[in-house]
This record gives structure tokens, C-alpha cells and sequence, in this order.
């Protein structure tokens, strides 16, 4: 791009003194003999409100070509409204950046982000100018963390985190585009789901062995999709077993994997009443029946529905611990507790209820989001769909009529 005569000029200074403490600048006598003292810097005027002339000017470019390519790109990102900051480093950016979102993240997202942040991004490229991260530097550390063992679906969190920041600063006007757009890892392949036997044996497994209050936790997790720590920050008086209810109201997480954390669920969509079945009431029964038995006669339910002896929290790892035990002694396939949501959600999808109703059911915030998720088990459902479209219009066609007869359409009319 062509400097326009009247939007800059480059020049040379150096940061000599006259006897009296005042910089020589462009003005010094030795930059006349010689082209090695001094550095190379470019000025130009920008707008002003109250009618003084401004000038933004910067110095110490080693060349000629470099002063001119930097008040190129100075001018380019005032004509497209970027905040210039050419001393920001991307260590520098992602520090600041977690500040502000300390205030507006649940803890255990925000001990993630500075993990990521921390232990990924900053010793990868932090001391990078912000400007001159590169889609190039991202794909670069991805395959490094891949080709170094690390998990895909860890490298693609990590990677997400930094796509969210980026976005910000596309937002604020710091950068015209993410670079992480698409040098982000894609993600791990699609979930692992237990078939419907499957998932029956399991349950049937831990209440004839077990029958405990987490065979009756299994039963809940795999009855209505909840999310795990849905689940272990129920309160009894969030539990409507007459009308069948409960109400999603709080999530229990662990923060640092350590200190656990009870706070508002997932997403506003989240904090959402979900409906019973009779086996999860069933289940929700038996907890209540042991829990009235260390009450007096008469008193309400209160606290926490799965707990410890004292009524203290259970522990997250503890859920998933005993489910692969378990689940390892009928020799089922090892999966998450997160993915007996998508077991749940599988099952719903493949008894074909309407997508509309798994979404409403998971409490997703948008139909979008159910469909990314789940969008690899809606191919039986098309077939359904155009199978039954088919057979309608099958129906509905008139009989073939042989030739040299007119038809008759007075049904038709």
C-alpha cells in the first residue's frame, strides 16, 4: 500500500542532546555523516476533535523499508478503526484478558482458562507481538502437543480457550481476524454411547449387586440425561415426586481438582424443571425412604439427595471411579460419566423422538446445539422421514389409469 504524501512521512532521528538537555532528534548534525547513527521513524496526523494537530508518531526501526511498512500498517489500521498497539504481546493480551473474565466465569471454567493460558500459550508464543500471531504458530503448536502424545480432545479445549480470547480481541477492534479460527485442533471423534442393553445390564448390574444410593444415581444420570454435577448439587426440595419434577437449580464442580464448588448450572437454559420417569421415581423414592430414616417422624427432606454418611458433598471423581469399576465387571465399554447423558440422548434420538424434544429434554439452549452434537445419529431419522413421506404420497396417488380411459377426479375434486 502507497503512503499517501499527506498521511506520513518517514525520516531519521537518534536520541541525542544539546548542551542544554534538549534532543537533537531528526536535527542532529552526526546523521548527516554518517547512516548508521540514528534509527528510522515515521509520523502522520490523526484527527482531532478540539481543531490542535495530533501526530502519532513511533521510532527505532533499524531500516528505511521497515519505517515505511510499519506507517503503512499504521494507517491502515486507522482507516479500519484497530486499536494500534505495537508493544502488546500475546502474553501480555491473554494476561489482561483473564482478568476481565475472573468476574464473569464459574471457577472451574476460569481455573481451566488459566491453565490453558499459563501452561500452553504463554511459554509457546506469549513473547509474540499480538499483531503478528499467525495461523502458521497455532497449527504448529497443535501438531507439537499431538505429536508429543497429548490427548486431541485436550488440545482441542486448550485450543478453543484461545480461539475465545482471539475473539475478543477481533471484538475490541486488536486484531481485523482470529488466527485461530482454523488452525484449532478439530475434536475428538464423536462420543462413545452404550447401546440400550447395554445401558440396561449396567443398571440392573449395580442394583442387584450393589443397591446402593449410586445404583440409585446411575439410575437418575441415565433416566434423564443430567449432567453429573446436576446431579450431585440436587436438593430434596427441588425433588417433586407427586407431579414427577425436579428442578435443575445448582451444579456442583470441582475447582483445581480439589476444592468443590456449588454454584448456578451450566447455562441459563440449564436452570430448567425436568421430568420423571417412573423408574427414576422409583429411584428418587428409595433415597428418600433412607434418608427419612435418620429423621424425625414428620420432618421435611432437606439438604443434598446424594451425599456422604454426614451429609456432606460427594465427590465428583468418586461418580466416575465407581462407574468403570463397575461397569468393567459385566465387561462393558469404558465411557465417561458425561457420556451416559449421551446415552441418553442416543436412546431418545434412536426411539425416534422428535430432535425438538431431546433438546428440550437436555435443556440445550439452542435446537443448533443438539444437532451439533448429535447430528451422527439423525441419519435413521431422515430415512424414517422420507420413508414416511413416500409412503404418504403412495397413498395418496390415484390409481393408474390404463391408456385410451379418462380418469376419473371427481374424488380428487
Amino acid at each position: 500500500m502507497a503512503v499517501h504524501p499527506d498521511r506520513g512521512r518517514i525520516y531519521r532521528r537518534c536520541g541525542c542532546r544539546d548542551a542544554d538537555g534538549k534532543q537533537f532528534g531528526a536535527q542532529c548534525p552526526s546523521l548527516n555523516r554518517s547512516t548508521r547513527h540514528g534509527s528510522w521513524a515515521y509520523a502522520f496526523d490523526v484527527p482531532s476533535t478540539g481543531g490542535r494537530r495530533r501526530q502519532r508518531c513511533r521510532s527505532g526501526f533499524r531500516t528505511r523499508r521497515a519505517a515505511r511498512k510499519a506507517l503503512e500498517r499504521a494507517l491502515e489500521c486507522e482507516r479500519t478503526g484497530l486499536d494500534l498497539d505495537d508493544d502488546l504481546t500475546v502474553a501480555g493480551y491473554l494476561t489482561g484478558w483473564l482478568r476481565i473474565k475472573e468476574d464473569v466465569l464459574k471457577p472451574a471454567t476460569y481455573a481451566r482458562y488459566r491453565d490453558h493460558v499459563h501452561n500452553d500459550f504463554i511459554p509457546a508464543f506469549g513473547r509474540l507481538k499480538l499483531s503478528d500471531l499467525r495461523e502458521r504458530h497455532i497449527t504448529a503448536w497443535n501438531e507439537a502437543e499431538l505429536a508429543r502424545g497429548r490427548g486431541r480432545t485436550s488440545v482441542y479445549r486448550a485450543g478453543a480457550t484461545l480461539s475465545s480470547a482471539l475473539n475478543t480481541a477481533v471484538r475490541t477492534r486488536r486484531l481485523a481476524d482470529n488466527p485461530a479460527r482454523y488452525a484449532v485442533s478439530p475434536a475428538a471423534p464423536e462420543q462413545i454411547c452404550w447401546t440400550p442393553s447395554q445401558a440396561a445390564a449396567f443398571l440392573q448390574h449395580n442394583h442387584n449387586a450393589y443397591g446402593d444410593q449410586l445404583a440409585d444415581a446411575f439410575e437418575v444420570l441415565l433416566g434423564t440425561g443430567m449432567r453429573r454435577g446436576e446431579l450431585l448439587g440436587l436438593h430434596w426440595p427441588e425433588v417433586h415426586l407427586a407431579e414427577q419434577v425436579l428442578l435443575v437449580r445448582w451444579n456442583l464442580t470441582t475447582v483445581d481438582n480439589n476444592h468443590l464448588h456449588l454454584g448456578h448450572p451450566k447455562t441459563k437454559a440449564s436452570r430448567n424443571w425436568v421430568s420423571l420417569s417412573a423408574r427414576v421415581v422409583s429411584a428418587l423414592e428409595r433415597r428418600a425412604a433412607a434418608a427419612r430414616a435418620s429423621l424425625p417422624e414428620g420432618a421435611p427432606l432437606e439438604g443434598l439427595v446424594f451425599c456422604q454418611p454426614d451429609g456432606a458433598p460427594l465427590r465428583p471423581q468418586q461418580l466416575l471411579v465407581t462407574l468403570r469399576r463397575r461397569s468393567a465387571e459385566i465387561g462393558l465399554p469404558r465411557i465417561s460419566v458425561h457420556d451416559l447423558r449421551h446415552t441418553a440422548a442416543s436412546i431418545m434420538i434412536s426411539s425416534v423422538v422428535p430432535l425438538a424434544v431431546v433438546s428440550k429434554t437436555l435443556r440445550h439452549s439452542t435446537l443448533s446445539t443438539t444437532v451439533n452434537i448429535y447430528g451422527h445419529l439423525l441419519p435413521h431419522a431422515a430415512r424414517d422421514a422420507v420413508t414416511a413421506l413416500c409412503q404418504a404420497l403412495d397413498d395418496a396417488s390415484p390409481p393408474v389409469i390404463p391408456d385410451g380411459e379418462a380418469p376419473d377426479l371427481s374424488e380428487a375434486a
